[in-house]
């Protein structure tokens, strides 16, 4: 009942977010290919909206407005055109006794309901109109997850979502073998679709939903895979769609986290330096380069065709020529 009652009133205080002094935001767009330039206006800019968090990410339009995790502050944050500073919306987000992270991974289902990645508490879960989370996944064949990372509905209301370890308190041991990609069904059937792939991260699908993408993060071996999706919700056919692995350097910090597709196709995937704007044929069409290591990314704005970022300690955006699915 604690928990509750203490979302309630953060959600309804929106607590203006004191930001501690951070660093002059410097970001630049690197244009590789022409075909760029249908995707982001040749004279876009990267605009800062808020700073100061510790680690942003889960960025999802919701309710005329952005939300997005503070994963280590056990928060959620919301900005809407106009604030001057992110307020928060819910706290405790992920970690229930404030022992652990907070959530990750946002999305919002087709009733308008808030679906998170709660690390601290190793499950999926919906935000209720009361303030109390209900659980939609916690666990595989009797096993604890080690902490969901990231999720995306398909239009069948199947969430698929992601579950490396990087949320588990330390000494935490896990319970599962694998760092899985899993699927749950509206029903609450909780399904095993790939196994074979160390730190998933972001993850989504293609506009016809027949392709399943899914950034790694592994430090050795950044890459975007893509498997072809089957009726039944399985996985076939895994290959390496982009790989980022070769963009790292000094000044390009980060790997492939998380990622939206656009209505064309085109995936828009956290990596190396920033944003990486991947054709759907696989080709490095440019970069939003944050100078950052970038966490995630979100289309929204009324007509969704906006990008939103969280790089870091800081909120960003980037008007586009295309639209979020």
């Amino acid at each position: 009942m604690l928990h509750r009652t203490l979302s309630l009133l953060l959600a309804t205080s929106f607590a203006a977010f004191a930001a501690e002094p951070v660093p002059e935001f410097h970001g630049s767009i690197e244009r590789l290919d022409p075909a760029l330039d249908a995707l982001i206006a040749p004279d876009a800019k990267i605009e800062k909206l808020a700073s100061g968090f510790n680690w942003s990410e889960g960025p999802v339009w919701r309710d005329g407005g952005l939300v997005f995790s503070d994963v280590p502050e056990n928060t959620v944050f919301g900005w809407k055109e106009g604030d001057t500073a992110a307020k928060v919306v819910l706290k405790p987000s992920g970690s229930l006794k404030g022992d652990g992270q907070g959530s990750n991974g946002l999305q919002v289902d087709a009733k308008g309901n808030l679906i998170l990645c709660q690390h601290g508490e190793r499950r999926i879960a919906r935000l209720e109109k009361d303030g109390s989370f209900t659980s939609l996944a916690d666990k595989y064949e009797g096993k604890r997850f080690n902490s969901p990372n990231d999720l995306v509905i398909a239009k069948s209301g199947t969430i698929f979502f992601t579950d490396p370890p990087y949320g588990l308190k330390k000494g935490e041991a896990p319970e599962l073998s694998q760092h899985g990609v899993y699927a749950v069904t509206p029903e609450g059937k909780v399904s095993l679709v790939i196994a074979d792939i160390r730190f998933p991260n972001g993850i989504g699908l293609s506009p016809d939903q027949k392709t399943l993408y899914v950034a790694v993060s592994d430090p050795q071996n950044t890459r975007v895979m893509a498997y072809d999706l089957q009726e039944d919700g399985s996985a076939k056919n895994g290959r390496v769609f982009f790989n980022a692995q070769p963009l790292k350097s000094a000044e390009r910090k980060g790997g492939c986290d998380g990622m939206k597709v656009d209505a064309s196709g085109n995936v828009w995937t956290t990596g190396p330096g920033g944003v990486l704007v991947i054709s759907k044929e696989g080709k490095h069409l440019g970069s939003i380069l944050t100078g950052q290591a970038t966490a995630n990314c979100a289309f929204g704005g009324e007509d969704r065709g906006t990008l939103y970022i969280t790089a870091d300690m800081f909120l960003l955006r980037v008007k586009t020529l295309t639209k979020g699915l």
